[in-house]
């Protein structure tokens, strides 16, 4: 037990003292996944320090039979692998909301929490790419589960 402890203890202290990146203070661009029937996201990301930010996506979409939107808002922290190759993980959550054509499905208005984990690469020129994992727990009647999504992420650093 001892061991696990001061393993755990040493993860904490390398991970917290390994932020040698400097994150931008703006980053805007796309974020393109599944998150059912959101395929597409506009995404900004506002730096708040050297190792932490926020994220705001805003996707939306007019499928057959219905329109609807979703924004989501996530807290990051961002560690360093290896010269511009990061890792983050962070938590947040959004609301969103479907309209139906169809009669014999109510409108809805859902709320939900997010979690995010996931890699990027910080180029030299001002291009980010990223690859995330981000499930979700609706609280809703038409949303009411867990969905995993998983994305690309293209932003322009300024």
């Amino acid at each position: 037990m001892k061991k696990l402890f001061l393993l755990a203890i040493a993860f904490i202290g390398f991970t917290t003292l390994s932020n040698a990146q400097d994150i931008s203070p703006n980053a805007i661009g796309l974020r393109l996944g599944d998150s059912d029937g959101f395929g597409a996201e506009v995404s900004y990301q506002r730096g708040l320090g050297d190792n932490n930010r926020l994220e705001f996506d805003l996707g939306w979409r007019s499928g057959n039979g219905y329109d609807g939107f979703k924004l989501a808002g996530l807290y990051q922290w961002v560690w360093n692998i290896d010269g511009g190759f990061n890792w983050y993980a962070g938590a947040g959550g959004g609301v969103g909301s479907y309209s139906f054509d169809n009669n014999d499905f109510d409108d809805e208005t859902f709320i939900f929490a997010a979690g995010d984990i996931g890699i990027e690469y910080n180029f030299d020129i001002p291009l980010l790419l990223s690859l995330d994992f981000r499930p979700e727990l609706g609280f809703g009647d038409y949303r009411d589960d867990v969905d995993f999504d998983i994305a690309l992420g293209i932003r322009y650093q300024f």
